[in-house]
């Protein structure tokens, strides 16, 4: 990673900046790093997704090594979910709480075998996620790394696979085409998990930052086009997969953000951080829930725009845009928890008529709500 000199807020630049600007990328700043919104139209770059293959820079999450013998029982103390669950190469989603329930972060956490574990963690979040993993892990013998010499790609969509397998060689072909989802190797200087935050099938590859560029390159080479930030946040909303500081934050638990289903309950006795917040506040009726909204006429719904529901406001919308495959506007938003059906989104002093739904609505290029 480098940082850009002639700027003010001293930007970070990912191992990939200049392939962002030969290919005419549009650089944002995203959490103080130098991000590509789009490469010219983020509608094309978010159907090709849909319908192809697309890759996204994504160097800038934080990736963080954990060893040692006490590992497993940090890791088990640190998330609601269990790791106690995971055989070596799987997957574990989970939120990182604070005592109160309150959630710090969401992540993914990846058991590499003997004690070794990899953790993503979001990059507006860096630096109190590591001063809480850091001051959690004192008690326990573990070591906590920070990779900062490494690019990660995310190549998603239906055709995804295949143009991966094409720009790898034999051996690391094999070991990735045998991941089941969810599952990530080691193939030499590659970690590739079958991963991703789209909604669609794919890898996100961990890469030597030296390598990223040629990767990169050969991935363009095969056809797969680079698609950016605006494009990213389009697919994760469209399949319902809720996005830090916006669906949630340390204000709310997961019981509140459709983020139960990640709390491991069982064992009882596993005292997680948080764990006996949750317990007092679940199955109380007073809890708002997240839900998914889509606007049944025109118009593109908006974080914060107010939700009523049987005539009176019952929440508010966390997340919104316009669906590119469905052609609606849809959202997420936190409401009572009765809300159901039919409900009225206040935009510029109008209600408009939207719909209620459980997420997700779009996964492998279907619509799958329900409304």
């Amino acid at each position: 990673m480098t940082l850009d000199p002639d700027s003010k807020n001293m930007a970070r630049h990912t191992p990939l900046h200049e392939e962002h600007l030969r290919l005419g990328g549009k650089l944002v700043d995203f959490a103080g790093w130098d991000m590509p919104l789009h490469y010219g139209s983020q509608i094309d770059e978010h159907n090709r997704v849909r319908a192809d293959a697309g890759m996204f820079d994504v160097s800038h999450m934080t990736i963080l090594d954990l060893q040692g013998e006490e590992t497993a029982p940090f890791l088990r103390r640190l998330l609601a979910n269990d790791v106690g669950r995971l055989v070596p190469g799987k997957a574990l989603y989970s939120c990182m709480l604070r005592e109160d329930g309150g959630i710090i972060d969401d992540l993914i956490v990846y058991w590499r075998g003997d004690g070794r574990y990899r953790m993503v963690v979001n990059a507006a979040t860096h630096d109190k996620d590591l001063d809480w993993i850091r001051a959690q892990a004192q008690p326990f013998a573990v070591s906590v790394t920070e990779r900062c010499d490494d690019a990660l790609i995310a190549v998603q969509g239906p055709r995804a696979r295949d143009k991966v397998h094409g720009v790898l060689d034999e051996d690391a072909r094999r070991t990735a085409a045998a991941l089941a989802p969810f599952h990530a190797a080691e193939c030499g200087p590659l970690f590739i998990a079958r991963t991703g935050y789209t909604g669609e099938d794919g890898y996100e590859i961990l890469v030597p930052a030296d390598e990223a560029a040629d990767l990169w390159r050969a991935l363009y080479n095969g056809g797969v086009h680079p698609a950016g930030l605006g494009a990213r946040d389009t697919l994760r909303l469209e399949a319902g997969m809720a996005l830090y500081g916006t669906d949630m934050d340390e204000t709310v638990t997961p019981l509140e953000s459709a983020l139960g289903w990640t709390v491991a309950w069982e064992p009882a006795e596993r005292d997680f951080i948080g764990r006996a917040a949750l317990e007092a506040r679940r199955g109380d009726p007073a809890l708002k829930k997240l839900v998914g909204l889509v606007l049944e006429g025109r118009g593109v719904l908006r974080g914060q725009q107010p939700v009523y529901w049987n005539g009176r406001q019952a929440g508010e919308i966390t997340s919104g845009s316009f669906s590119p495959f469905l052609k609606k506007g849809i959202a997420f938003a936190r409401v009572d928890a009765e809300v159901e059906g039919r409900c009225e989104v206040e935009m510029r002093g109008k209600r408009l008529t939207a719909r209620a739904v459980r997420p997700p609505f779009v996964r492998h290029g279907k619509a799958c709500y329900k409304a």
